[in-house]
């Protein structure tokens, strides 16, 4: 993988946003895009903390008798990193692989009537009030190609991710953003797209970000004409 040129910096009078926000369903990339973003800007990152949720590997391994703590624990922890969003560390500059607002999604998805209803009563409790992204890139892949990169990634607790429960997120991802409004929003078929080792794949998304002009837009990129 060769260097990828940074196109020129938001606050260097260009148009490119200042803050980025990355989500998809487990699998899609979102990680390895908002990493290379990152770079690619040199704009700060800020990570889910998917491998430090003590209760994540048993809720895939054991079901939803573990969904109350998982999604507690991401909740309280999302809740911290949005408030970092204020802090002169971080500034206006920023590129996360997550939105605080799909935290309601695995919340809805994962947890029983009373589990929610106790969920939610923290979640007002806490007065979370995120800032809006300048814009937000939605990665969709079809169910059966985020489960073979799951199983190709090898994470541990990913192996246990059913097929099922994985089709049924990438549904309640597409009602999410069916519906969404609150920033500028690329969407991007990331099916056959592979940001971490094709430049080119990477370099054709930099150019959308330079090209964004409105509120939605689609990007359904053909890796053979790139």
């Amino acid at each position: 993988m060769t260097p990828v040129p940074a196109p020129q910096r938001a606050d260097t009078g260009d148009d490119l946003p200042r803050h980025i926000a990355v989500e998809g369903p487990i699998g899609v990339g979102k990680t390895t895009l908002a990493t290379r973003l990152s770079q690619a800007l040199r704009y700060p990152l800020l990570l889910e903390p998917t491998t430090e949720n003590p209760f994540l590997d048993r809720f895939y391994r054991e079901g939803r008798r573990h969904a109350l703590p998982t999604q507690l624990f991401f909740l309280l922890h999302r809740a911290r990193q949005v408030a970092a969003l204020d802090d002169d560390l971080v500034g206006s500059l920023v590129v996360s692989d997550f939105l605080i607002e799909k935290d309601r999604l695995f919340a809805e998805l994962n947890l029983d009537p009373d589990e929610l209803a106790i969920y939610e009563q923290i979640w007002r409790s806490l007065d979370i009030r995120p800032p809006a992204p300048d814009l937000v890139i939605y990665l969709q892949a079809p169910p059966p190609v985020l489960i073979e990169r799951i199983r190709h990634r090898g994470v541990g607790f990913e192996q246990h991710i059913g097929d099922e429960y994985l089709t049924s997120l990438c549904a309640a991802y597409t009602r999410f953003f069916h519906d969404y409004s609150d920033a500028p929003l690329l969407i991007v078929n990331a099916a056959e797209i592979d940001f971490a080792h094709e430049d080119r794949h990477f370099e054709a998304l930099l150019a959308q970000l330079q090209d964004f002009d409105g509120v939605r837009k689609y990007f359904n990129p053909n890796p053979r004409l790139l």
